[in-house]
């Protein structure tokens, strides 16, 4: 594993946190050994298959013919690399047969034992995984069975619902659909479990595999952002502002996810101005529509930096006349942390602007990096919020963050997913159980401690 960044992971129980972690650990060992089994099997498929090998085997056929057959009998022997090619067309060409098929490599079955560690150790700290009905999905897919997989999960839904089959299912969501990708007849959807087992974003998504960034292509707006005055409701939630974690939480509720952000200047204890930006999350309303928080820009942030959305928010910040140099922080949810996260890695926005803070809240970053090493990144997930885990680090998996960065995790079940991913539970959550994560934000946010002398609101468009 990576070394270790300071984080607060949620706590499993005493009596099952020893074996948890070696779960972990083993699942981390085997994860290392399949990357290496791949690539010996792509080592020995680009060796026969390419052109040097074609020019040895016309000057020595008899050797050539030697070598391929003890290649051959290496990546098909089910005692060796199992259904082992992989790489170029010819491999690759093989290995989609060999899905169709049902033919697995080596590699393959070492994956799928360390997805199946990571939930047995995912269980010890989320009690839900443990029941019957659970149990029998994971071994539906274990077994690779579809149907039965299906069945399993129409039996979750019946009985619990959808929201909450969800958020039960949802600390190793990720887990669950790259075992089943790997076990299914795509070979296209092949890519995203790989990356998802090594904590990587998933280049294509873990069912159909399709292409991650498609839908960004409909998302390509210069980005604008219009001065606009708050309604009643976002003004009195406003008033009643301070530099806590909460109170901006608070305040990203209010804005809504219709293209809002809001830029706050505070006169700072120490005598200093800053800045804030907020930037709420995700429209569900529309595929595309004219701000750069549809579908289509969650989709273009996830997978670009520059994007139609921190195109708009530099607009706002330059309407606003923040000066060069300015110390600023930005909070974003859901697309707007990703959003953020895409700022804090442009190195002429960090460089106009003294980017100190980024604190993404419930969104897909742990693939994304600062520009500046010392912008200070705070990542606020619970561990029942699916989409933080869209970029193939979710709660079950072992990878550690970046050295430096700083993640408040916690479990709450208050509220069923989509619920638990919204602003208002992750407030009600920094206020109830998540009160020491609340605590420590907070202290590593004091640097804005001070009087709030500017509010102004801002519409981004895509134009």
């Amino acid at each position: 594993m990576r070394p270790s960044a300071e984080k607060s992971r949620p706590e499993p129980t005493a009596a099952a946190g020893p074996d948890a972690e070696l779960l972990v650990r083993a699942s981390v060992l085997l994860a290392e050994a399949a990357l290496e089994v791949r690539r010996a099997g792509a080592g020995l498929t680009a060796g026969v298959t390419g052109w040097r090998f074609a020019l040895d085997a016309l000057r020595e056929p008899v050797p050539a013919a030697v070598a391929a057959a003890s290649v051959a009998r290496a990546l098909f022997n089910p005692a060796g690399l199992g259904f082992g090619p992989v790489g170029g067309p010819v491999g690759e060409a093989m290995r989609w047969a060999g899905a169709v098929t049902r033919r697995r490599s080596a590699a393959v079955g070492m994956a799928a034992d360390a997805f199946d560690l990571r939930v047995r150790a995912a269980a010890a700290g989320h009690p839900n995984l443990e029941s019957p009905m659970v149990a029998r999905l994971v071994e539906a897919v274990a077994a690779g069975e579809r149907l039965e997989t299906a069945r399993a999960w129409c039996a979750l839904v019946e009985r619990l619902g959808v929201t909450r089959a969800l958020t039960t299912i949802g600390p190793v969501a990720q887990e669950l659909l790259a075992w089943a990708g790997l076990f299914d007849e795509n070979p296209f959807n092949d890519d995203a479990a790989w990356a998802i087992l090594h904590g990587e974003l998933p280049p294509t998504d873990p069912v159909l595999g399709l292409p991650s960034g498609w839908i960004s292509y409909l998302e390509r707006g210069p980005g604008n952002a219009e001065a606009v005055d708050p309604d009643p409701l976002l003004a009195r939630t406003m008033a009643h502002s301070a530099n806590d974690i909460t109170s901006y939480l608070d305040n990203m509720a209010a804005l809504g996810n219709h293209g809002a952000a809001l830029l706050r200047r505070i006169h700072c204890t120490d005598g200093e101005t800053r800045y804030v930006l907020l930037l709420p999350g995700l429209s569900f309303a529309k595929l595309s529509n004219n701000t750069p928080a549809d579908l289509a820009g969650g989709i273009d942030n996830t997978v670009n930096t520059d994007t139609t959305y921190t195109r708009a928010a530099r607009r706002a910040l330059e309407s606003a006349g923040v000066p060069v140099g300015a110390e600023l922080m930005i909070i974003g949810h859901s697309l707007g942390g990703m959003a953020a996260m895409n700022l804090a890695a442009d190195l002429e926005f960090v460089t106009t602007y003294r980017l100190t803070h980024v604190i993404p809240t419930g969104s897909a970053i742990d693939d994304k990096r600062p520009a500046d090493p010392d912008t200070k990144v705070i990542s606020l997930v619970n561990g029942y919020d699916l989409i933080t885990g869209m970029d193939g680090r979710g709660p079950a998996a072992p990878h550690d963050l970046p050295p430096g960065w700083t993640e408040l995790a916690w479990l709450d079940a208050t509220f069923d997913y989509p619920l638990s991913h919204s602003p208002q539970a992750y407030a009600i959550s920094l206020r109830g159980l998540a009160a020491p994560q609340r605590d420590t934000a907070n202290e590593l946010l004091s640097r804005y401690d001070g009087e709030i002398v500017g509010n102004q609101l801002y519409l981004l468009r895509d134009r």
